[in-house]
Formats: structure tokens, C-alpha cells, sequence
């Protein structure tokens, strides 16, 4: 073994890669130390790059760690701060992270506006250019207490004769209106339950802005008149969009589901009577859940909490054509 060497593993070719890294330290460091025969025999271990680049590494960790901070860096937002900052982004879509920072110092919240910017990057928010596009949905949302929609609907008689039904729905409230039923909608009859429909709200002090329809032949520019001359806007839907008047085909559909598809309807006469039972009961008595439980026309009542009244239920039903629809309420 040559002088000065003690490691059997340093003979071997490729011995570099099975080096610990303690002795590639210990080398390094004591290279500069090394007599020149011994340099000449540790050539035929390793190259001097490599030792280089051991002693390379040996001072970037050096560094390293001594540049480590001793205390931990800023700590981070509280979390009721982000919940905060979402739910601005989230309910102003036009407000910017700047505008967002000033909405926070003016509740006396001290925060960097770098931080919001970072907070809405890291939810993956988009700058409000990009939020700032009204949608429909939220366009029902915001103008629900404004808003009407119209459709026309068709069912069958005994007989196979087909009648039309035409109902508007209050947006906000779920009301329905059952407008008319006829065989022949001509424009002159859809005009006069325009008129009728204007003059209902007028003396219930209701107030509307939108009117939102298809494009069905059947309304013509007669009709819009009727509501343009009142100040209510007509909105169309889209082409075979009925998701654009969704509150509308809903309420079709129980219609449908709950009155006309268990009933068989003899002439137009009887007809609107069990129409006008249904928009009774709908808006008096049946539970919507966007209006949790209540009904359109009737707000819940206060819960029961005394112990005998739950223990002793006295519930009666009261039917409506005959037996098709039920309501239930308690016995005087």
C-alpha cells in the first residue's frame, strides 16, 4: 500500500462513486496539504475536477448553513383574513386585489396588497378583467326580485283536443299566475292576458323590469308593447335553450307531474278549474325549497317547541280535486 494511504478501496477503478461523503470531505480539505508524490498517487484514484468539485460542494454547504435564517420567515395569513379575501373576490367580481386591499383597511385589516395578489393566485383566482363577465345565472340572481317569465304549455283533453295554457312566475317570490287556457291562442287573446297580467300587478304594488320569454310565434309585437309601455323589458331566450327560462319549465314540469298527468281533463271548462285549484294550492299551500319549505304565499310558521303539542299531533288533510292534491294542516 503507498505511503500515506490507508484506504483499501482507493485502488479500484471507479472507487470515486463508492466514496462516502465524509471521506470525500476529509480529501478535500486536506488536499492543499497533500506532498506532491502523494498528489501524484491519489491521481490515480480520482481527478483533480473531481476533488475540486468535492471541495466545491463542501463550501456551498458551508455556506449554506450558515446562511440558514435562525427564526422562521413571515408568518403567514390568518385564515379568517383569506376566508375574507375570497369572499370579497368572490361576491364583487369587478374588484381587483387592489380594490380588495382597500376594502380591508377600511375595516381596519393591515395587509400588504402584494399578499392579496398572492392569496387570489394561489386559489387560482383570475384578475377582474377576467371575472368581470355577467353570466346568466347570476344574472337571475341579481334581478330576481324584477323578473317575470312567460311560457306556453299544452295538454290534451278526453277527447285527444289539444288546449294551451299560458302562466307567468315571479322570480323572486315562486308565484304563479295562471293567465288563461283556449284551443285557438290567437295574438288578440295572448295581447289581453298581457293587459290582465299588467293590471294584477299594478294593484298588488308589484314591481317588474323583465319579461323573460321564448321565441314563440304566438307572442307578437302587440304583446311586448303591452309591457314595453309599463317599463318592463322583454328578454328572449335563446334557440332551443329552455335552460334560459329554467324557473319556468320547473314549474311546467310539476304541473305536469303532480296535476295534468293524473287527471283527465274533459273539456276547457274543466280544465281551468283544475288549473286554478293547482294555482291555489301552489301558491298558498305547497313547500318550494328555494324559499326553504315555505310556500310562495305563506311563510313558515313559528317551530313547535312544547313537548305535549309534539307528543299529541293532531294533523287533519284536507283534499283538493278530489283527492289529487293534499293538504295538511292542524285540527282548531
Amino acid at each position: 500500500m503507498p505511503e500515506g494511504l490507508t484506504h483499501p478501496l482507493l485502488f479500484f477503478p471507479q472507487v470515486s462513486d463508492l466514496l462516502p461523503w465524509s471521506d470525500r470531505a476529509f480529501l478535500a480539505a486536506l488536499l492543499h496539504r497533500l506532498p506532491r508524490r502523494q498528489l501524484r498517487q491519489l491521481h490515480l484514484i480520482v481527478s483533480p475536477d473531481t476533488v475540486l468539485r468535492w471541495h466545491r460542494d463542501l463550501l456551498r454547504r458551508h455556506h449554506a448553513k450558515a446562511s440558514r435564517p435562525k427564526r422562521p420567515g413571515r408568518p403567514s395569513t390568518v385564515r379568517s383574513i383569506q376566508a375574507l379575501i375570497l369572499r370579497l373576490a368572490g361576491e364583487n367580481l369587478n374588484w381587483g386585489y387592489r380594490r380588495i386591499h382597500g376594502e380591508l383597511a377600511a375595516l381596519g385589516i393591515t395587509i400588504a396588497p402584494s399578499t392579496v395578489w398572492e392569496i387570489l393566485k394561489a386559489h387560482g383566482i383570475e384578475p377582474a378583467p377576467q371575472r368581470d363577465q355577467q353570466t346568466w345565472a347570476g344574472f337571475l340572481r341579481g334581478q330576481a326580485h324584477a323578473i317575470l317569465a312567460a311560457d306556453f304549455f299544452e295538454t290534451r283533453t278526453l277527447t285527444g283536443a289539444r288546449l294551451y295554457v299560458f302562466a307567468v312566475i315571479e322570480h323572486a317570490t315562486r308565484r304563479v299566475h295562471i293567465l288563461g287556457a283556449t284551443a285557438h291562442p290567437t295574438a288578440d287573446w295572448t295581447t289581453q292576458l298581457a293587459r290582465n297580467l299588467v293590471m294584477d300587478l299594478m294593484d298588488a304594488a308589484v314591481t317588474m323590469k323583465y319579461l323573460i320569454r321564448d321565441r314563440d310565434s304566438r307572442y307578437t309585437q302587440a304583446f311586448d308593447n303591452v309591457f314595453h309601455n309599463e317599463g318592463i323589458a322583454i328578454v328572449t331566450t335563446g334557440v332551443r335553450v329552455p335552460r334560459m327560462n329554467a324557473i319556468m319549465e320547473r314549474w311546467v314540469r310539476s304541473c305536469r307531474a303532480e296535476l295534468l298527468d293524473r287527471t283527465l281533463i274533459l273539456n276547457q271548462a274543466h280544465l281551468l278549474h283544475a288549473l286554478r285549484e293547482y294555482e291555489s294550492f301552489y301558491n298558498e299551500h305547497r313547500p318550494h325549497r328555494a324559499l326553504h319549505a315555505a310556500a310562495p304565499l305563506r311563510p313558515l310558521p313559528q317551530p313547535i317547541t312544547e313537548p305535549d303539542r309534539l307528543d299529541h299531533l293532531d294533523i287533519r288533510r284536507h283534499d283538493r280535486l278530489g283527492g289529487i292534491l293534499h293538504e295538511y294542516q292542524h285540527a282548531a
